[in-house]
Order: C-alpha cells, then structure tokens, then sequence
C-alpha cells in the first residue's frame, strides 16, 4: 500500500467498543480507507460505538466524508439484534456526522427497517459502482447471498468482504434475505475476478489471522471447494 492510502481495520471489543460484551462476541470489524493527500475517509460497518471510529479517524488527522455499509445486520449497521440487544450504528453517526451511507439498491429498505435511517441519507449503487474517497475509487461489487444486497468492497488491492466471504467459510444462508444459490454464484462467479494478490479483509475474526490474500484463501477456504451448484447446496445450504 502506497503511503497516501490510508487503511485500517478496527476489531469491535479490542481497538474499539472495549468492555462491551455483544462487541467482544461478536468479534466485528470495522474499516476505514481514505486519501492522506486529501484527508477523506470512508467508514466500513460503523456499528458498536460510531462517535468512537469517527474521534479514531480524526486522531488520524483525517474527516469522515462517507459510510460504506456491507449489509444490513445491526452487527454491521447497527439496530435490533434480538430481543435484548440495541446497537449503535449509522443512526447514531449520522445524528453527528452528516455523510452519505452508501448500499446496494437491494439492501435500502433492509437497512431502512432494521435501523430506522432515513432514505435521504442512503445512496443506492449497483454492482460496478465507484464511490471516490480522495484519489481512490472503491468499487462496489455486489454479492447476494448472506443478504439481498451484500456487497464487497474493491479498493487498492483490498478487498472488504463483509460477511460474503470470510478466511475460511463464507455468510450464512439461513436467515431472512439470505439464498444460497446466488451465494454459490457469488462465490463462483461475481468474485471469480479478484485478482489472486488481493487481500481479503472478513467482516468478524473467525480466524487466526485477519486478513489474507486471494490466492492463500481460494486454496484453502472449504467454501471455494465445490465445483457444482449441487456440490455446493448440499454441503453449506442451511
């Protein structure tokens, strides 16, 4: 990574969020990119504690001037999570921080009933988009399966995955949105592209190591194995 890139990636209960229990079970990510040159940043999945990953891209010396979200789970967007739980997120941001949310047409309304955000502050994209943060365009590449409107994010040899594709295995396909046909064609075939010497970036730490490049999980990931839908569908469909 050039040294005008700016990257980091914030473990929910670790570097941020700290002595929250939901954060430190969870074990979310968080992301932001931007442009030291310009000093614009984007948030990936602000949830937990928002105001926190702002005052944390500020210290940087950098603004926020946009949120990405990778789908709409309150463990990435904030929102109900059960019965029990309330969690902080884009709403919470948004109440400060007065940005775009960027999402896939097919995750407005999910997002919108599961947080309450309002529709003018979310931007619909389709798959292709480039959302600019400085020099740098990140490209939207929708991902359907774990939601309708999952997407990842495609940005200086990094890619943010969400909860599409993790180090080993990939997003359930058991719960409300979710298909796991359109997750086998997005294993298959909408991230059939991403060049091996990426580097994948999971939504949670469900493995030893928190990051990868392409080729080290197309090798390795037991989600990338089956070769047919019906391989697929009867090994991970739940």
């Amino acid at each position: 990574m050039s040294d005008q890139f700016y990257f980091r990636q914030l473990l929910s209960g670790l570097d941020f969020a700290l002595g929250d229990p939901v954060a430190e079970q969870m074990v979310n990510f968080a992301y932001a990119v931007g442009d030291r040159a310009t000093g614009e940043a984007l948030l990936v999945d602000p949830a937990y504690s928002p105001r926190e990953l702002v005052d944390i891209v500020e210290g940087d010396g950098l603004r926020v001037t946009g949120v990405m979200a990778t789908h709409y789970h309150a463990d990435h967007v904030g929102g109900s999570l059960g019965r029990e739980f309330d969690i902080p997120g884009i709403v919470e941001l948004l109440q400060t921080t007065d940005v775009p949310v960027h999402v896939q047409a097919p995750e407005v309304q999910w997002v919108r009933e599961r947080t309450g955000v309002g529709a003018d502050s979310l931007v619909a994209h389709g798959s292709g988009d480039v959302v600019s943060v400085g020099e740098f365009g990140v490209t939207l590449i929708h991902t359907p399966g774990h939601t309708p409107g999952s997407q990842c994010l495609l940005v200086n040899g990094c890619l943010i995955s969400g909860d599409t594709l993790f180090l080993d295995g990939c997003g359930r396909t058991d719960l409300p949105g979710s298909d796991p046909e359109e997750m086998f064609r997005t294993l298959t075939q909408r991230l059939a592209d991403v060049p091996d010497d990426t580097v994948l970036y999971p939504g949670h730490l469900y493995s030893a190591e928190p990051s990868a490049p392409m080729a080290e999980v197309r090798r390795h990931n037991r989600a990338l194995v089956p070769a047919t839908a019906e391989q697929w569908l009867a090994m991970f469909a739940r």
